[in-house]
C-alpha cells in the first residue's frame, strides 16, 4: 500500500472542482474571482471580514472588510458547489499604518501625511 505525501494530497485537492486555495485580499481592496461555472448563490461565512459583489454569473469581486479569515462558497442552480475557499484579509502591502493605543486601533493611510481611514477597521 502506498502512502500519500502532503504534496500528492495537495495535487489531488487542486484537481477537485470547487476546492480552492486561500484567496488573500488586502483590507479595503478587492480581488477578482473567476468561476468555472454559473453561480446561482454566494455564501460568505463572516461578512464582517469579506464581502462579495457578483458582476455576472462567472465573475465575482471579493472585498476585504475586516482583518481575519472567512469562507466563500458558490453554488450553481442545481445546488452543486462550484467554488469553496478561504478568504484571508490582511494588511495592505504599503501606504497604511496601524496605530495601537491599548486596545484601540486606528488605521491610517499615508502619503506625504498620514490621515485616519474612513472605515477605521480594527485588527484582532
Amino acid at each position: 500500500m502506498r502512502r500519500l505525501t502532503f504534496a500528492s494530497l495537495a495535487l489531488i485537492l487542486a484537481a477537485v472542482p470547487g476546492v480552492a486555495s486561500a484567496l488573500n485580499v488586502p483590507l479595503n481592496h478587492t480581488e477578482r474571482l473567476n468561476l468555472s461555472g454559473a453561480a446561482a448563490s454566494v455564501i460568505v461565512g463572516n461578512p464582517g471580514v469579506a464581502d462579495v459583489t457578483v458582476v455576472d454569473e462567472r465573475t465575482l469581486y471579493v472585498a476585504g472588510r475586516g482583518y481575519g479569515v472567512t469562507e466563500v462558497v458558490v453554488i450553481d442552480s442545481l445546488g452543486r458547489t462550484i467554488y469553496k475557499g478561504e478568504v484571508v484579509v490582511t494588511a495592505p502591502s504599503s501606504g497604511q499604518v496601524s496605530v495601537y493605543r491599548g486596545a484601540a486601533v486606528t488605521e491610517m493611510t499615508c502619503a506625504s501625511k498620514c490621515v485616519s481611514t474612513a472605515a477605521g477597521a480594527k485588527a484582532p
